[in-house]
């Protein structure tokens, strides 16, 4: 058997390889008569037989090698796996630990001692390795240490390990970073949450990655709230460390608790003299996510507290626009509380100096009040025309207000003007949001005229789009295009459905709702359906019919081909129980129905604020 094993490692050792694969300076080319072929060197071969389970041929190779070569990093791990192979323990152990007096400084050959044993089944002799392996760790040993560890699935060992390196290193945030990662692979929350609050706390400036990691660590509502629990906690205790503040703040962010994040950002504001930057900061994503109380309490809060600053008159516009928001999604609309609006927005006007520049932004949301909600377009025409023409005013502002303008040449009947002006704005901002939003609307203007190749080749260049909610839209109506063309290739139910939605654009109401009804009549069955009956449940509540816009959209959840509508349909639902029917115990459950059926919905943030809200358990 020897005398084989010999004969095959020695025809082993005849593989070779050419002699020009040499590294440079190992010689020429081959002279006449010389062999191109040179042999392979032993370690190299049994590693590879190791590699390829041939065992019994490694381990008689790694045996002839010179002991240092034996305990060498690149030799000792296979040579070490091939004798377990063979279940040669004791000649393993041996070999390990001749390796780890020859090296004392790789500390993963005493991790590899300690996992032999556990091979063997004596798990406590492994346990008293790795705890020696950890008991003598210099600083340098242990990041290898506790990867050799993390590798050979043993991560309490790893934790340990980086342990006793902050003992080592005396520095309490030594190896937070890793630990932490450790703990969100093991979904060991609460030494998670300890370590990174501590982290924090020792350094500010590692906020960002805490916020990272606790993003992708933390899932479910009972981890949300412990960490808010014990933040609040924190914050009351330490009311000055401003590390647990922020963290709190973004939380409550996170969670859509924006009355919460209130209370939060004053302090912060206060505290790092930003003037009521932070808090303008926190009116505007609540007024993004509807939340227009709290929008509304930011903004007078700055009003009150920084009257005569830079910040008093962002405040001013920020809470005239959100009350607009208000009034808006309020419905009915209340056509008094319109003209109100507008009354405040003139006594702005007044208070600015119509020719200043910052009356310009004013006067455009004052223009779109008149235009869209009291149907003045004259008034509204003659005010956009008069921020075109302000010579002071913000160049992006002046572009807003022509975008506005093709609105109302639209809303006219006038499509070559507001393309005209539209096409402005695209030319002026290319590579910018407000360039993107005048595509948009070019797109939508061909949309309404029944052009749907037009409009999808500006479509597909928005998809692209670096704002998301102007890419969104365009997806959307991309899709909306392509999925009704599919069987209908002229479009012609699409082009009667288009012509409903410029009749909302136009805040025509009634008759958009009789031409979704003929138009669902017409079309049975067509792939517009879902749609019509979700725009024609928006148009109910819109005019005050909550009942019918409520079994309008049971139409869409009870049927199981209208799954991508779905989602927006129950979601809508539960809106109109809690804020039009005041039903709050059926809003509820139909939000916590929501919460279990599309936990992938872009809606289920805000369904579990609501639903905690409504349950009475909603941190304040």
């Amino acid at each position: 058997m020897r005398y084989s094993l010999l004969m095959l490692s020695l025809s082993g050792l005849a593989l070779a390889t050419p002699l020009h694969a040499q590294q440079p300076g190992q010689g020429g080319p081959p002279r006449p008569g010389q062999s191109v072929w040179a042999p392979i060197d032993a370690p190299t071969l049994a590693r590879d037989y190791a590699r390829r389970g041939e065992y019994e041929k490694a381990a008689f190779l790694f045996d002839k090698l010179k002991s240092d070569e034996q305990t060498a990093p690149a030799v000792l791990p296979e040579y070490l796996a091939t004798l377990q192979a063979l279940k040669r323990y004791k000649e393993a152990e041996k070999l390990v630990k001749k390796a780890i007096k020859q090296h004392p400084e790789e500390g993963g050959y005493g991790v590899a001692l300690g996992a032999l044993y556990a091979t063997t089944g004596d798990s406590v002799a492994a346990a008293k390795q790795y705890q020696r392996v950890i008991t003598q760790l210099t600083p340098s040993q242990v990041g290898p240490v506790a990867t050799e560890f993390g590798q050979r699935k043993l991560p309490t060992w790893a934790e340990k390990t980086y342990l006793r390196g902050r003992e080592l290193a005396r520095n309490t945030t030594e190896y937070a970073p890793q630990l932490i990662q450790l703990y969100t692979q093991r979904q060991e929350q609460e030494k998670l949450l300890t370590e990174t609050l501590h982290l924090v706390e020792r350094d500010e400036q590692q906020l960002p990655f805490v916020r990272n990691m606790l993003q992708n660590a933390l899932h479910d509502e009972k981890d949300f709230d412990a960490l808010e629990k014990i933040l609040v906690s924190k914050v009351q205790a330490q009311p000055d460390q401003n590390a647990y503040s922020e963290l709190l703040l973004w939380l409550q962010v996170q969670r859509h608790d924006f009355a919460g994040a209130l209370v939060q950002v004053r302090a912060l504001d206060r505290r790092t003299n930003a003037k009521g930057s932070r808090v303008l900061g926190l009116a505007g994503i609540a007024l993004r996510n509807r939340d227009y109380a709290t929008a509304i309490a930011a903004c007078e809060y700055v009003a009150r507290e920084y009257r005569g600053d830079i910040n008093y008159g962002i405040a001013r516009q920020l809470l005239l626009q959100a009350r607009e928001a208000q009034v808006r999604d309020t419905y009915p609309v209340d056509l008094t509380q319109v003209r109100a609006l507008a009354g405040d927005y003139e006594k702005l006007l007044a208070e600015l100096g119509r020719t200043s520049p910052d009356a310009a932004p004013v006067m455009r949301q004052l223009a779109n009040l008149y235009a869209f909600q009291l149907d003045d377009k004259p008034k509204a025409m003659s005010l956009l025309q008069e921020v075109i023409a302000m010579p002071r005013a913000q160049p992006d502002v002046v572009d807003e207000a022509k975008t506005t303008l093709g609105d109302l040449f639209l809303l006219k009947g006038e499509p070559w003007e507001a393309t005209l002006l539209y096409s402005q704005v695209e030319k002026a901002h290319p590579e910018a949001p407000l360039g993107y939003e005048a595509k948009l609307r070019n797109a939508r203007l061909n949309y309404f005229a029944g052009n749907f190749k037009l409009a999808q080749s500006h479509l597909d260049i928005l998809k692209e789009a670096t704002t998301r909610e102007i890419a969104n839209d365009a997806m959307q109506l991309s899709l909306l295009i392509q999925e009704s063309t599919v069987e209908d290739t002229l479009g012609l139910a699409l082009k009667e459905y288009a012509a409903v939605e410029e009749l909302v654009f136009q805040n025509k109401l009634s008759q958009a709702q009789a031409s979704l009804d003929a138009l669902l009549r017409k079309y049975p069955g067509h792939a517009l359906t879902d749609d019509a009956l979700f725009l024609k449940a928006k148009l109910l509540r819109r005019t005050g019919d909550y009942g019918a816009a409520i079994a309008t959209l049971g139409q869409i959840t009870a049927n199981p081909k209208y799954d991508v509508l779905s989602d927006d349909a129950l979601f809508l639902t539960a809106e109109i129980q809690e804020e039009n029917m005041k039903d709050k115990a059926r809003a509820q459950a139909i939000y916590q129905e929501f919460i279990g059926k599309y936990p992938g919905s872009i809606y289920v943030a805000e369904a579990r604020k609501r639903f905690r809200r409504l349950r009475g358990d909603a941190v304040q």
